[in-house]
């Protein structure tokens, strides 16, 4: 089904959630199962006809030890009442979509009461991200599919808009290094990766202090300030305020530093409060000052 009536009617809801909870891996635990009963699987995993007249369904016991292998935090079989963290089903469901297919009926093989079986890849792994797709954004969770079956995180449009189009030209190639790196990793699902996102933002700000010339690093970054609004104008007073904020800022909790003093991020949603409203000022520096953006 492609819509709800709540949806027609009132629209989507937004997908802010990042947690996957009880409800939702319910519904994701049985269209695995479904898929492995059906023969989805079998694409990847075949189980052999025992007269050799070719695959008739999944290979229950080749799928499930390649699974542990590159999954190793996912526990066999699954338990539709313990829920894995939400990186680690993710991960699952890469798994299941590099190894679905479309099962296709062949011949009737009446001495085993089965079908000999062949699979559309495309129609299958089609299928799965549709019915993926479907029940994370009934539930509002932050993540999708893509058509080849990766899973990654979805930003609200304004953010993601901003990131989608940015480009980075600042004349040093490290700075443009960490900027794209920022913006790679802070779409990605995995927790970690959004912390590393936030650490290499903070890295490119304190090297654009220092692409303009001065005599120091806070003479460059005067400059710099002056060159994206008119010396001794508001927006220039405000920008100066917002620039000491975020040092102090990177300096008080632990983004690029790690010593005891200073305070770890709590939440996700901290780290994308401080990543969206660094990014907002780099990226204002960077138009102001010709370097893309």
């Amino acid at each position: 089904m492609s819509s709800y009536f709540t949806d027609r009617e009132y629209g989507a809801r937004p997908a802010t959630i990042d947690v996957i909870g009880d409800r939702l891996w319910a519904g994701l635990f049985t269209l695995i199962e479904t898929r492995i009963g059906d023969g989805s699987f079998g694409f990847r995993f075949p189980e052999q006809c025992p007269d050799g007249n070719g695959p008739c369904g999944c290979d229950v016991q080749a799928f499930s030890r390649v699974l542990g292998a590159e999954v190793p935090w996912i526990e066999w079989p699954f338990s539709v009442n313990e829920v894995p963290d939400t990186p680690v089903i993710l991960d699952l469901l890469e798994f299941c979509a590099s190894a679905v297919g479309e099962p296709i009926q062949g011949s009737y093989h009446s001495y085993f009461g089965h079908h000999h079986l062949s699979w559309n890849r495309d129609g299958g792994l089609a299928r799965f991200v549709a019915d993926v797709n479907l029940l994370f954004r009934r539930n509002a969770i932050a993540y999708e599919l893509t058509s080849s079956g990766q899973a990654r995180r979805l930003l609200p449009q304004p953010v993601a808009d901003v990131l989608g189009w940015a480009m980075f030209h600042t004349g040093d190639a490290e700075t443009d290094r960490l900027l794209e790196a920022a913006r790679q990793r802070f779409l990605s699902p995995k927790p970690e990766d959004r912390q590393d996102a936030l650490e290499k933002l903070w890295d490119a700000f304190e090297r654009l202090k220092t692409l303009e010339p001065g005599a120091n690093k806070r003479a460059q970054a005067e400059a710099m300030l002056d060159r994206v609004a008119t010396p001794d104008s508001g927006f220039r007073e405000a920008l100066g305020r917002e620039a000491a904020e975020l040092t102090s800022i990177g300096n008080s909790f632990r983004i690029r530093h790690s010593e005891t003093t200073q305070e770890t991020l709590t939440s996700l949603d901290q780290v994308d409060y401080l990543f969206t409203r660094m990014f907002a000022f780099v990226r204002v520096i960077l138009r102001g000052t010709g370097r893309g953006g």
